[in-house]
């Protein structure tokens, strides 16, 4: 049955595959700015499938998101977990400005520290920190001190791998 308040994005991230939803926004780019604002709303389950699908079809540094990098930052940990991995990856992306950094290092300390949130989001978190600290060399210090055993022995092994070769690479 057909929900008729449900948009057409909506009801494709609802009843589709992720290629559809990619085959989706390609051919229905007027959808984007709805995709957006569906990203950062706590609409579920569309609001979690609109966050990896942004972070899939945006290109980098994408002006489109510009508008809406604080309200990411801000809203970031009051969303669900796949929500919130979906926009981190969406930030990497992005080149955010450096008044916005201290709040979304510290928003990604609390996801990485909190050992029971999902592996791969906390990889992302992690990730973040470390794209951060390439401006602030002074944070690793504070990375480094947030990578030891307690905080990864719980991950799995593929993400404990990733997260390994992360610190190998930018804690030389």
């Amino acid at each position: 049955m057909i929900n008729i308040e449900e948009t057409n994005l909506e009801y494709t991230l609802k009843n589709s595959q992720k290629d559809d939803w990619n085959f989706y926004i390609r051919t229905h780019q007027e959808d984007f700015t709805e995709l957006i604002k569906l990203s950062i709303s706590n609409k579920q389950p569309y609001s979690w499938r609109a966050s990896w699908l942004l972070s899939s079809c945006m290109k980098d540094n994408d002006e489109r998101l510009m508008l809406y990098i604080k309200k990411i930052i801000d809203l970031l940990p009051t969303l669900q977990n796949s929500q919130q991995r979906g926009l981190l990856k969406v930030l990497q992306r992005m080149v955010i400005e450096s008044k916005y950094d201290g709040k979304l290092f510290d928003t990604c300390i609390k996801i990485w520290e909190e050992i029971n949130n999902n592996p791969a989001l906390r990889f992302q978190a992690l990730k973040t920190m470390f794209n951060i600290s390439k401006k602030y060399p002074d944070f690793l210090n504070e990375i480094k001190v947030l990578t030891d055993a307690y905080y990864t022995d719980n991950l799995t092994e593929g993400v404990k791998k990733s997260v390994f070769r992360l610190i190998k690479n930018d804690l030389k």
